[in-house]
């Protein structure tokens, strides 16, 4: 029985976080052993958002790539492939946006959300509004059953669903499938400040910081909030530090962490560099794959044009049979 097929995408727009890890590419690679995976770096998309100075988008193409294969996705079972080397996708898109309804555009949550989040940059542009009508076109491109997605872009998932079902009642023909939202497990590390990871606030631990950034940027960690003093006893589950603990530390050591926390037993600072330590060594395989594939950039660059040759001969078969049922 053929496996299902999933397609997702990630924007290149610096370097990978925490956040990214454990949001998004730990269940993309569980999920590359029961589907047929492709994962795009999305570099159009970021166009959305850094449009004003784009040379961190090429920048960050190949780093991105590196970091999947670091994680352990897997080239030869997962299809990676850059987005804006598969040109049918920009065809698909203007097609979608020719049918796609303003009002279903301008009720989408993220569109407001984002455009907060972001304040700092003008995101008033058509493109930005469009972002949806794109996405849906890189996810029917390959006929996708699934998406795998967080609770925060569930709403674009189903807007894919609208316009797969708008495009085949509006031409007479079942071109393309509704794909299924596959809800991401939710991440429950925040950035050091304790907000939302994001490059954009600046809190973020990336998968390539050194042992002396993550010893520095773990020290500056906010922790109970409610513990102002050392014998103050603390509560692990408001406390993100012991968030982090209970996937980098050995379980018997969380445990003790947690019982000696809410009894003042240990103090926020040693429970920090016992924290720091287990990160370290947790992601020390990560960066040890990173500096290999560092060392042979050809290779990488390799993976990608494989990549996007299989992908680019699935979107050719797509919009073959778009344009006939289109009739253009």
């Amino acid at each position: 029985m053929e496996k299902k097929r999933i397609v997702s995408g990630m924007r290149p727009t610096g370097k990978l976080h925490l956040g990214h890890l454990h949001g998004a590419l730990v269940n993309w690679k569980q999920l590359q052993e029961t589907y047929t995976c492709f994962y795009f770096v999305a570099d159009w998309h970021a166009l959305t958002s850094e449009y004003a100075d784009t040379h961190i988008i090429l920048e960050s193409r190949r780093d991105m790539i590196m970091d999947w294969i670091s994680i352990g996705l897997d080239p030869q079972v997962s299809t990676f492939f850059v987005q804006s080397e598969i040109k049918e996708h920009a065809e698909l898109h203007l097609i979608f946006s020719m049918i796609t309804p303003l009002p279903w555009l301008e009720r989408n949550p993220t569109y407001k959300e984002q455009l907060r989040e972001l304040s700092q940059k003008d995101l008033f542009t058509y493109g930005f509004l469009g972002y949806p009508v794109l996405q849906a076109a890189d996810i029917l491109m390959y006929k996708a059953d699934g998406v795998p997605v967080g609770e925060d872009q569930a709403p674009h998932v189903e807007l894919t669903r609208e316009i797969a079902r708008r495009f085949n009642h509006v031409f007479g023909a079942e071109v393309f499938p509704a794909p299924d939202t596959l809800l991401a497990p939710t991440s429950r590390l925040l950035g050091i400040d304790r907000r939302k990871m994001s490059k954009s606030y600046g809190n973020a631990i990336y998968l390539t910081d050194s042992d002396k950034e993550i010893d520095q940027k773990v020290g500056q960690m906010i922790t109970d909030p409610q513990r102002m003093k050392r014998m103050d006893p603390g509560n692990p589950d408001i406390c993100n530090v012991f968030a982090f603990h209970e996937i980098y530390t050995d379980p018997e050591a969380v445990q003790e962490i947690g019982r000696e926390c809410r009894k003042a037993g240990i103090g926020c600072v040693d429970c920090k560099k016992r924290m720091a330590e287990g990160l370290k060594k947790g992601l020390e395989p990560i960066r040890a794959k990173r500096r290999e594939l560092e060392s042979d950039p050809e290779r990488v660059d390799g993976i990608m044009e494989e990549g996007n040759q299989r992908a680019r001969a699935i979107a050719r078969k797509t919009m073959e049979q778009v344009r006939s049922v289109v009739k253009i």
